[in-house]
């Protein structure tokens, strides 16, 4: 605990203390226990006596809360880890009582140790202790209701971010996949044919602009890409000539309709790197308009020798289709042939129209978990309401000293705060408060 947060806690300490106090004073005065123009005296001395328990008690159990938000890194709140903080917080309030009582009976009462020792009776720690777990279990609920904010707004900020992210991150592996494989086919020109090879290489800065140019867009229409289909296959020819034979239609059907960036060169791409091409097996690549789809088909003749593929391309296609859309990349594969079924988006899909879809799956996560707070608030309600009367019956057959008032209080405290927490309510800042927070932390760039 550093320096200043140490300060903090002592002055928290003291104001708990005097408010405990002041809370014990109401009650001798209405209850006429105590004449106040005869005891001015001692009730200061009790206020002093009340600061040395709710100091140390206090400062013992907040040392050992934040003993363990470090080291579970604020993954306090699981059953067994609030077990395990509620049982510390006993024991060292049980070692905190101890210390306190000896302070105060040796200073303020010039008690000897051997008296202190011999004084000592479970009736001497039950109501400190009973207080200190109290305060404790107030802190922790405030820790919670911190902890949780912080969570959703980290949770908004996340998924919010995600869609956009996750795109990007797959149009990004484009660039480098695009440009190996057109290199490895440049390479093989340079050895077979340097005249061709030059051809390539400024046809290639023609495709590659072309490969930039989608970088910022989400879908392009399908004549964009037929046409640069078209670009793309010239350079295959240029490699492999009259083995490669294509047919692709000069326009789409549907003027307005959409696919993702590269998504035909990548096809194309596939063909030949896992298929033979050659004269006497010439490779067939085939684009054509098939409900609502864009096939890309090509006649099966796989090379026996081949490297194992990653999978980038078909991968990459279906991930960004996946995040854009709920229709799905169909591949069909036999004996013949091989195809790949591209959904035609009729409709362009924004930044904000994909974040819309990763926000839609978690609006249903959403809604459960606030029906399980309001469930979870009327089963609470239910037990204050059951178990309260029982112990005000058990307080009023056993002892004088209302015992009963701290958990009427400290539990009752908790429903309430349970009850706007599940409601979304807050009497201080209003209802909108949470939302308005929530949205200038998104919006601070530095959260």
């Amino acid at each position: 605990m550093s320096k200043n947060r140490f300060l903090i806690e002592i002055f928290r300490a003291f104001a708990v203390g005097t408010l405990i106090f002041l809370c014990f004073l109401g009650y001798d005065y209405f209850t006429d226990r105590v004449l106040f123009q005869n005891r001015v005296a001692d009730i200061w001395k009790e206020y002093y006596v009340n600061l040395v328990y709710s100091t140390i008690l206090y400062m013992v159990n907040m040392s050992w809360f934040y003993f363990l938000l470090k080291k579970w890194d604020n993954y306090l709140y699981t059953y067994k880890r609030m077990a395990i903080a509620i049982m510390g917080n006993l024991i060292l309030s049980v070692i905190g009582v101890f210390i306190a009582r000896f302070t105060v009976l040796t200073v303020f009462f010039d008690w000897s140790f051997q008296r202190v020792l011999d004084s000592q009776s479970v009736d001497s720690y039950q109501q400190s202790v009973v207080i200190a777990l109290g305060v404790a279990l107030i802190f922790y609920a405030i820790y919670y209701y911190k902890y949780r904010q912080e969570t959703k707004v980290t949770e908004q900020k996340i998924i919010a971010s995600t869609a956009s992210a996750k795109f990007d991150a797959l149009k990004s592996q484009l660039d480098p996949h695009f440009l190996f494989n057109s290199l490895n086919v440049l390479t093989s020109l340079i050895e077979e044919n340097p005249y061709q090879a030059q051809k390539f290489t400024t046809s290639l800065s023609k495709v590659y602009r072309y490969v930039l140019e989608q970088k910022n867009k989400d879908l392009v229409t399908v004549d964009e890409e037929l046409q640069f289909a078209r670009t793309y296959v010239r350079l295959l020819k240029m490699r492999f000539e009259d083995s490669i034979v294509v047919d692709i239609p000069e326009h789409c059907s549907i003027p307005e309709a959409k696919i993702v960036p590269l998504s035909l060169q990548l096809l194309l791409e596939n063909a030949v790197k896992h298929n033979v091409v050659s004269e006497g097996r010439p490779l067939h690549l085939t684009v054509r308009e098939e409900g609502g789809m864009l096939v890309v088909s090509n006649n099966l003749q796989e090379k026996q020798v081949v490297k194992k593929s990653s999978g980038v391309g078909l991968r990459n296609i279906r991930q960004r289709y996946a995040i854009l859309t709920d229709k799905e990349v169909n591949i069909v594969k036999t004996e013949a042939d091989f195809k790949v079924f591209l959904p035609m988006l009729t409709r362009t899909t924004s930044r904000t129209e994909t974040q819309k879809i990763y926000l839609e799956g978690k609006r249903y996560e959403k809604a459960k978990e606030k029906v399980e707070n309001i469930k979870g608030f009327y089963g609470n309600l239910i037990s204050y309401c059951c178990v309260i009367p029982f112990l005000v019956f058990l307080n009023y057959r056993t002892t004088d000293f209302p015992w009963v008032l701290f958990p009427i209080f400290f539990w009752g405290w908790g429903v309430v705060s349970h009850g706007m927490q599940a409601f979304g309510y807050n009497p201080l800042w209003g209802k909108r408060w949470e939302e308005r927070k929530m949205r200038k932390y998104m919006n601070d760039e530095n959260f």
